[in-house]
């Protein structure tokens, strides 16, 4: 039962990350095997340096990437996923960004400073669109164009345009000025 509880546990944890209602991004140096790349799979975006190792090492323990296995597909396609879990194969972060895991790669020096300029430019941004931009594109997600995903983006547009902040974004916009949420915080 402890075996069972654990593997939950983890799971849990990964569709938290997977949920959390604000942007994440991982930031990958050096290795991140297993359930690591898992978690880089889980965030909205990744980056990393040129030369990060990624692995789906489980194979080689006598293991299966059961638990990430969902986030590592959506991350990179089912072909790349069988590609890595069936040969524990490393792979570079220059191919992780070829895979589409990555966003961007940069040297090992200048990674801080992409860092900082990711984070800059997530915080030009309405905190309740990006809100509502996570829970939409996880509805659409499947890519499948229903009438009932047609009726939720109907609705996610004509709730977010009449909120507080799209109302600003909006004025903001017409006025040529910044919005509020982008003025220094006194």
């Amino acid at each position: 039962m402890a075996n069972l509880a654990d593997s939950r546990e983890l799971a849990e944890l990964m569709h938290n990350l997977y949920q959390l209602k604000i942007p994440t991004l991982a930031v990958v140096q050096g290795a991140a095997f297993g359930g690591a790349l898992g978690l880089i799979s889980c965030c909205d975006m990744a980056i990393g340096t040129v030369d990060a190792q990624l692995c789906l090492s489980e194979v080689r323990i006598g293991l299966a990437p059961a638990v990430i296995s969902p986030f590592v597909v959506q991350a990179i396609g089912e072909r790349a996923a069988r590609r890595y879990a069936l040969t524990a194969e490393r792979f570079s972060g220059q191919r992780a960004q070829e895979l589409g895991l990555f966003a961007e790669c940069y040297a090992a020096d200048a990674l801080e400073q992409a860092v900082v300029e990711w984070v800059d430019t997530l915080l030009l941004n309405s905190p309740q669109a990006m809100l509502a931009s996570k829970d939409l594109l996880r509805e659409v997600g499947s890519g499948v164009l229903t009438p009932a995903l047609r009726r939720y983006t109907e609705n996610a547009i004509a709730r977010i345009r009449v909120s507080p902040e799209g109302q600003e974004g909006l004025r903001a916009f017409l006025d040529k000025r910044k919005p509020a949420w982008q003025e220094p915080q006194a």
